[in-house]
């Protein structure tokens, strides 16, 4: 017994905890694991703490801000992912985790996915919306390159300005086109271009590539500057089947860096043949025109009006005249039939008038002072005076006697 307690060996939280965790560092150094992300929190601290998932079983992950600052996409709760890194003991709660040291989205690249995120999150604010394009000149007079200065892109523009119209000026702003410093770098030329104003229009590109080589042209501070610059911007970066976000955002998209100075620059012999064919287009008009008015001047010099302009004043005296007596005539007849009317409207009316009815014998007989008609008997007393109205004059009499 007293052997059994000399060989007993007891360990303390503390130390078990040590042993576990460095027997599972040594075994699981390097793991790759898959599984769905859960639980998802972003510390203020910039460390990312999430569980991965499956049917059975849950993992805690911690994805320190040393590890996930170069993180292209964004992780989310319900997304299944293939994490790397070694299998730890956080000691203070007893748990094993996995230390995540790279990400990948399951099924599709990290680089993809950033591009579908951002690219939808910049399609909800409107950064893509073509109200807010801006129209490219036709014939710019200066035209400002973001590129690399020493790429296939600058030395395809310049060849194509050269042959195409040499009177172009162009201004380049050289930028890094690739690595980590290349998204910054291009959006401050893009910024320094509003800034001196000094171009007409402003072309962003860079030559073929693989989806890492063109990233810097899908990050979200180069999109920002292309929507914010008040020079119209053509986004031409690699070749035709690839697109960027810049692309999108751009006042308009180029295949390829040939493609865009193509576009923003004429060819000189072009203009110089169209203005001939105007010229002489302007010159078969007008020499028309001025045959058309040679022959309404002729026609007008040799009509009657001109030839003989009194007779042509004559006759529209005479007409003149003719009007004025219809005139009249209608005029003195409307007044006669004015007058008929009035005049049979007065007879109707004097028909009707109590004058008429005096005239005929009848009286009218008013009761003084208040000269009340007097329309019964019964309202005069003896004494009363009354005026008598006839045909022709009236009198004055005193009522003797009433039945």
């Amino acid at each position: 017994m007293n052997n059994e307690q000399k060989e007993k060996r007891i360990y303390t939280v503390s130390e078990l905890t040590k042993y576990i965790r460095v027997i599972i560092e040594d075994s699981f150094p390097a793991i790759w694991i898959e599984g769905e992300i859960a639980n998802y929190v972003l510390h203020s601290s910039g460390h990312i703490y999430f569980s991965l998932r499956d049917a059975n079983s849950v993992l805690k992950c911690a994805f320190f801000r040393h590890s996930n600052e170069k993180l292209k996409f964004k992780l989310k709760d319900g997304m299944k992912a293939i994490c790397f890194g070694s299998i730890s003991v956080y000691e203070a709660r007893g748990d094993y985790q996995l230390i995540v040291e790279e990400i990948e989205p399951k099924g599709v690249g990290a680089l993809q996915l950033a591009f579908q995120q951002l690219k939808e999150k910049l399609h909800k604010e409107g950064l893509f919306d073509e109200r807010h394009k801006i129209p490219i000149p036709y014939l710019p007079t200066r035209i400002g390159i973001v590129t690399s200065p020493t790429g296939a892109a600058i030395r395809d523009i310049l060849n194509i300005a050269r042959r195409r119209f040499s009177n172009v000026e162009i201004i380049i702003l050289p930028v890094r086109v690739q690595g980590e410093s290349a998204k910054d770098e291009i959006a401050a030329a893009i910024r320094e271009f509003n800034r001196i104003k000094n171009v007409d229009v402003m072309i962003v590109t860079r030559g073929g590539g693989s989806l890492e080589d063109l990233w810097p042209f899908n990050e979200e501070t180069v999109a920002r500057a292309i929507y914010d610059s008040e020079i119209p911007v053509i986004s031409a970066v690699g070749h035709e089947i690839d697109y960027t976000i810049s692309d999108f955002v751009a006042d308009f998209r180029a295949p390829t860096p040939s493609a865009a100075a193509e576009l923003v620059i004429p060819k000189k012999e072009d203009l110089s043949n169209l203005i001939n064919t105007l010229m002489a287009r302007l010159k078969n008009t007008l020499t028309g025109k001025l045959g058309l008015l040679n022959q309404r001047l002729t026609a007008l010099r040799e009509s009657y009006i001109l030839r003989q302009p009194l007779n042509f004043i004559i006759q529209y005296e005479q007409r003149i005249d003719d009007l004025s007596k219809d005139l009249n005539i209608r005029l003195d007849h409307i007044v006669e039939m004015r007058n008929e009317n009035f005049n049979n409207l007065i007879s109707k009316l004097g028909a009707l008038s109590p004058l008429a009815i005096l005239n005929r014998g009848y009286s009218i007989t008013m009761k003084l002072p208040d000269r009340v008609v007097v329309k019964d008997a019964k309202t005069l007393r003896k004494d009363d005076l009354v005026e008598t109205k006839l045909g022709r004059g009236k009198f004055i009499s005193r009522v003797e006697e009433i039945e």
